[in-house]
């Protein structure tokens, strides 16, 4: 499995990148007879008279004083995309035990930052995720991991399809800070649903974070969230997981409510991805196949389609992701929608928020006007950048600015330009392309039309192919990320992009 985030060396602490500082008596502890552990810039540095060595306070899982002994267990990187569990152990003398106390003190909180230490993890493994080896995966490479940080760890397996619902809907959430979903994405979406059916759907949602432990054949969680679809890196990334506020979209679908955290797609991509199930065995290139196939032919899915847009133009999304980068507000601050009614309701913690679009069954709300859409190629909605590994569908994306990234393509592109497309996607220049239209939104209604079935794809799940409405709750979930802001994907700030 490989790391999706080359700019980020996921052993390079991202937590407290300005440390506060100390004074050398401070910072070092004398072991043994000839050597010294000192808390530097960003690792914790081991001095032998023999050798030295770094370990970087991201990787360090815990400290503990024994009488007199220091032990130290971290996260070695084995290869490069697999850490496993190594420790330090010195002996100390009886003068310095005081010191060492809030030395080790110090080393915790250096470690973790504003990350919170043993957290209580409730971890579902699907069984038959990543071909069967989700169970191997999370023995080998999650659980030491977990354990060597104390965490306290309660282990369930689904037996079927919609089983996740079904627990988190039970879940106490004054028991668990995290729910943890060994599998591919189609836990977490059980889960976040399953949250969102409990009495207090909003005081369950904001108090639990929801990840992902990457064992299934997607894992565009994890990628977005730790840069990573490797098991034992991600379970890194989420003992060490800053509390992130994530927008979740609600879809209604006949007299159905259903919670989106990922993406919404009808036309190419849903197809490309819900049709391609028999050719699993090409791995991610089975969706690339489908893509490439369906542009060639020209295909189109007529629609009617109303949106209600927050942010029109390329330019003015690329300023908008700019300005989000520059102010970072609390977590705090993100949440509740973006208006005055909903942040009312969620200090009532009730269920989930009233819908101020309506549903797909009322009218159209005020503003919204129904347009025919004869031509349309693709409609893809997202609310995180990667789909799957080097797929960077919206990298102007963020986990909590109250919108959705809308993606939208007219099926009779030339093929020239259809090929030009996908190779754009893998080399992130599938924003700049001009016959991609993109916008930032907060809600919409879209109806097929001319034809009998199809594919409606809601986080990757096959929905029945009928009209349906979507709208956007601002920081309604909670994740676990690297940043608690940005997710780990090339985006669009880069110097140089003024697309208009």
């Amino acid at each position: 499995m490989d790391t999706i985030s080359p700019d980020r060396d996921p052993f390079i602490d991202p937590i407290n990148p300005e440390p506060p500082q100390r004074s050398q008596e401070e910072s070092t502890l004398i072991v043994g007879r000839t050597a010294s552990l000192t808390l530097a810039t960003d690792s914790l540095v081991v001095l032998e008279s023999r050798n030295t060595q770094a370990i970087p306070f991201y990787n360090i899982l815990w400290a503990e004083l024994s009488d007199f002994e220091v032990t130290i267990q971290y996260a070695k990187p084995t290869a490069k995309n697999v850490v496993r569990i190594s420790s330090i152990n010195y002996a100390i003398e009886k003068p310095t035990h005081p010191h060492a106390i809030s030395w080790v003190e110090n080393l915790l909180d250096r470690a973790y930052g504003k990350s919170q230490r043993k957290k209580r993890i409730k971890v579902l493994i699907n069984p038959f995720g990543g071909k069967g080896k989700a169970q191997k995966w999370y023995l080998g490479d999650i659980e030491p991991i977990f354990a060597a940080a104390r965490c306290k760890l309660d282990v369930e397996r689904t037996q079927y399809r919609g089983h996740a619902v079904e627990i988190a809907e039970q879940l106490d959430p004054d028991v668990f800070d995290v729910v943890a979903a060994c599998s591919g994405d189609g836990l977490p979406h059980e889960i976040f649903n399953g949250l969102g059916k409990k009495s207090d759907a909003r005081r369950a949602l904001e108090k639990v974070a929801v990840v992902q432990l990457p064992c299934g054949t997607g894992n565009a969680m994890s990628l977005n969230l730790n840069g990573t679809d490797s098991p034992s890196l991600a379970a890194l990334c989420i003992v060490k997981g800053i509390r992130t506020p994530l927008d979740l979209t609600s879809i209604t679908q006949g007299n159905r409510r259903t919670l989106s955290f990922l993406s919404q797609s009808i036309g190419i991509v849903a197809e490309s991805d819900l049709a391609t199930e028999h050719l699993r065995w090409l791995g991610s290139q089975r969706f690339t196949y489908g893509i490439l196939v369906r542009l060639l032919r020209k295909t189109v899915y007529p629609c009617d389609l109303a949106i209600e847009v927050e942010v029109g133009t390329k330019s003015e999304v690329i300023e908008h992701y700019r300005r989000a980068l520059k102010s970072q507000p609390l977590p705090e601050q993100h949440r509740g929608s973006l208006d005055s009614q909903d942040s009312d309701d969620r200090l009532h913690a009730t269920g989930l928020p009233s819908l101020r679009f309506q549903t797909v069954n009322d009218k159209l709300p005020d503003g919204w006007t129904l347009f025919p859409y004869d031509k349309l190629g693709n409609f893809y909605s997202g609310n995180m950048a990667l789909m799957a590994a080097d797929t960077t569908f919206f990298p102007a994306t963020l986990p909590n600015d109250g919108c959705m990234d809308l993606v939208t393509l007219d099926g009779d592109i030339s093929r020239i330009a259809a090929i030009r497309s996908i190779l754009a996607v893998e080399s992130n220049k599938f924003f700049d392309m001009p016959h991609v239209k993109y916008q930032k939104i907060s809600g919409y209604r879209i109806i097929p039309r001319n034809q009998k079935d199809g594919y409606i794809s809601i986080d990757g799940e096959r929905m029945p192919f009928e009209p349906f409405q979507a709208e956007v709750h601002r920081g309604l979930g909670t994740v676990l990320s690297r940043t608690g802001h940005v997710y780990e994907a090339p985006n669009v700030a880069a110097k140089g992009r003024e697309s208009a």
